[in-house]
C-alpha cells in the first residue's frame, strides 16, 4: 500500500510539471506579443506621415533606406507575433487539453485502486469477525464441557442435571464447530482476494498508471521540442528581414543624394561676372549696362551710386532686368482668369513677384479683406472666421471629389456588368440594372453640380486673395475706422484670423458685419482681426447706425 502512495505522489508531480510548463510558455508568448507590439509602435512612431515633409524627403536614398528599415522592422514584429501565436496553439492549448485528459485518467485509476483496497479491507473485516466468533464460541464450548464433566463426577447431582449439562456441552461444541468452519471459509476467501489484489488487480492498475505517466513524459518532451522548432521555422523569414535591413544600408548612395538635391534646387541663373574696375582718377565712366545679367553690379558699386540713399534690395524706382532668364521679367497681360494686376506693381515689383509665385503654392495665403467678398457659402459656414471658412470649402471640395470618383467607379462597373448580361442572358437580365445605372447617373450629376458650385466659390475667394496679396507686403496707410465698439464679454481669439479682447475694451471698427456674424476691428497698436458681433456693442458708426447684439 505504501507503493500506491508513492505512485500517487509521482503522477501528481508529473501533472504539476506539465501545468508549470504551460504557464511558462504562456508567459513567453506574452513577452513575444509585447515585444512585437513595442516594435510596431516604434516603427509607427518614426514612420513619416502621409504628405509630410519627411515623406517628401524619401527621394533621397538615405531617407528611403531608413523607411525600408522601419518596414523590415514591422515585418520582423509580425514574425514575433507568429511565434507567440504558434506557441499558444501548438503547445499551450494542446498540452492544456492533454493535461485535462490525463487528470481524468489518473483519477479513474486511483479510484480503482481505492475500490480494490476497500473490498479487500471489507473481506478482512469479515474474516476477523468470524475468527473472533470462533474463538468466543470455542471457549464457551470448553466451559460447557468442563461443567458437564464436573456435574457427572458430582455424587450429589441428579441424573437429570448430568444429562442437561452434557446436552449443553454438546450444543456449544456444535456451535463452535460451525464458527470454525465459517472462519476457515472466510480465511480462504480473504486469502484468495488478497492474492487477487496483490498479484492481479494492483499490478494491472500500476501498469496503467505507468503507461499514463510515460505518455505524459513523451508529450511533454514533444512540447519541449516545439518550443525550439516554433522559433526555428520563422528564422528564414527573420533572416530575410535582416537581409533587407542590410540591403537598405547597401543601397544608400551619397553621391546620388547630392545630385538629387542639386537637381531639385537648381535655379538656372548664370553665375555673376567679374566686377569691373572703375578708375575715378581718370574720369572713366562705368561701361557695364544695368540691364546685363552677365556682369551685374556688385555691392560696392551699388553703395557707390547710393551714397546718400538708403540701400534696398528692390528699390521702388529701380528698373527690372530685361533678360529672359530673370524670374522678375515683365508680367503678362492680365486675363479674367488670374485677375487684374496690383495697381502698385509700377512702384514695387516685389509685391507682384510674390503674388505670381503664390499662384503655384498651396495652401494659398488668405486675406481677411477679400474673403468677405466671396460668394455666399453653401451649407452655411458663416459661423466660422473667414480663413477657416475657406479651408472648409476646400475640404468640402476634396470630399465631394472622392465621392464622385466612387460613383464613377460604380457606374463603370455597372456598365461592364450590363455588357456581360447582354452577351450572356443566362447570367442575368440587363434591364434589372437600369434603376441602379439611372440612380448612379443622377448621383454623378448632382455631385458634379455641387463640386462646380464649391469650386466657383473657392476660385472667387482665391482670386480675391491674389488681387490683394501685395497688400501684405506694401507700406500703405491703414483703412480709416468706421466706428467704435465696446467688448461685452472676453474673447480668446484662438482661431485663425480672430483677435482677442477683454471685457470693457474699446476697439475701432474697420469693417462691419456682412451677415456672417463677424466684425473686423483694430486696436490702437495696429493689430486687426475678427470678433463675434454678438460679443460687442458697436457705436459711433459714420452712418449713424447703432447696433447692439447680445446673445
Amino acid at each position: 500500500m505504501d507503493q500506491c502512495d508513492i505512485i500517487d505522489k509521482h503522477t501528481q508531480s508529473g501533472l504539476d510539471l506539465v501545468e508549470k510548463y504551460v504557464k511558462f510558455v504562456k508567459e513567453r508568448t506574452e513577452i513575444e506579443q509585447n515585444y512585437a507590439k513595442q516594435l510596431r509602435n516604434l516603427s509607427k512612431k518614426y514612420s513619416p506621415k502621409r504628405g509630410s515633409k519627411e515623406e517628401q524627403e524619401c527621394r533621397f536614398s538615405n531617407h528611403q533606406a531608413f523607411l525600408d528599415i522601419l518596414n523590415e522592422m514591422n515585418d520582423y514584429a509580425g514574425q514575433r507575433e507568429l511565434i507567440a501565436e504558434n506557441m499558444m496553439i501548438n503547445i499551450c492549448i494542446e498540452l492544456t487539453k492533454y493535461l485535462q485528459e490525463l487528470k481524468q485518467e489518473r483519477k479513474m485509476h486511483l479510484s480503482e485502486v481505492k475500490k480494490a483496497q476497500q473490498y479487500l479491507e471489507g473481506t478482512y473485516k469479515h474474516l476477523d469477525n468470524s475468527k473472533k466468533r470462533f474463538e468466543r464460541e470455542w471457549r464457551e464450548a470448553e466451559k460447557a464441557a468442563q461443567y458437564a464433566e464436573k456435574t457427572d463426577q458430582d455424587l450429589n447431582a441428579t441424573k437429570a442435571d448430568v444429562e442437561k449439562a452434557k446436552q449443553q456441552a454438546h450444543m456449544r461444541t456444535h456451535i463452535a464447530e460451525e464458527c470454525k468452519n465459517d472462519y476457515a471459509s472466510q480465511l480462504q476467501k480473504y486469502n484468495k482476494e488478497q492474492n487477487q489484489f496483490y498479484f492481479t488487480d494492483m499490478p494491472l492498475i500500476f501498469n496503467r498508471l505507468q503507461d499514463m505517466d510515460e505518455r505524459r513524459i513523451k508529450k511533454l518532451a514533444q512540447g519541449y521540442i516545439l518550443f525550439a522548432d516554433t522559433e526555428r521555422h520563422v528564422m528564414p523569414i527573420i533572416g530575410k528581414c535582416l537581409e533587407g535591413i542590410t540591403r537598405a544600408g547597401t543601397n544608400v548612395n551619397e553621391r546620388n543624394d547630392s545630385v538629387v538635391l542639386i537637381e531639385q534646387h537648381k535655379s538656372g541663373f548664370e553665375r555673376p561676372g567679374d566686377v569691373e574696375f572703375e578708375d575715378y582718377s581718370q574720369g572713366i565712366n562705368r561701361a557695364s549696362s544695368d540691364s546685363s545679367l552677365s556682369t551685374p553690379k556688385g555691392p560696392l558699386e551699388l553703395l557707390g551710386r547710393n551714397k546718400n540713399k538708403t540701400f534696398r534690395l528692390f528699390n521702388k524706382k529701380s528698373k527690372l532686368p530685361s533678360s529672359s532668364l530673370s524670374p522678375f521679367s515683365t508680367p503678362p497681360t492680365p486675363s479674367p482668369a488670374n485677375g487684374p494686376p496690383s495697381p502698385k506693381f509700377g512702384r514695387d515689383p516685389l509685391s507682384y513677384c510674390l503674388k505670381e509665385i503664390n499662384k503655384t503654392v498651396k495652401p494659398r495665403i488668405s486675406s481677411f479683406r477679400t474673403l468677405k467678398r466671396t460668394v455666399s457659402v453653401i451649407e452655411g459656414f458663416t459661423h466660422l472666421p473667414p480663413e477657416q471658412r475657406r479651408k472648409r470649402l476646400q475640404q468640402k471640395i476634396d470630399d465631394i471629389s472622392k465621392e464622385l470618383q466612387k460613383e464613377m467607379d460604380q457606374s463603370e462597373a455597372l456598365g461592364k456588368m450590363k455588357d456581360v448580361y447582354e452577351k450572356n442572358p443566362q447570367m442575368g437580365d440587363p434591364a434589372s440594372l437600369a434603376p441602379q445605372i439611372t440612380q448612379t447617373a443622377q448621383n454623378m450629376e448632382r455631385l458634379r453640380g455641387e463640386l462646380n458650385k464649391y469650386e466657383v466659390s473657392d476660385t472667387d475667394s482665391s482670386q480675391a486673395i491674389y488681387s490683394e496679396f501685395d497688400d501684405e507686403f506694401e507700406e500703405e496707410e491703414l483703412a480709416a475706422p468706421i466706428g467704435q465698439c465696446t467688448a461685452l464679454y472676453s474673447f480668446p481669439g484662438s482661431s485663425e484670423g480672430t483677435i482677442s479682447m477683454q471685457e470693457g475694451e474699446v476697439l475701432s471698427v474697420v469693417e462691419e458685419d456682412k451677415g456672417d456674424g463677424w466684425t473686423r476691428v483694430r486696436r490702437n497698436n495696429g493689430d486687426e482681426g475678427y470678433i463675434p458681433t454678438s460679443y460687442a456693442t458697436i457705436t459711433n458708426m459714420k452712418c449713424a447706425v447703432t447696433r447692439i447684439n447680445k446673445t
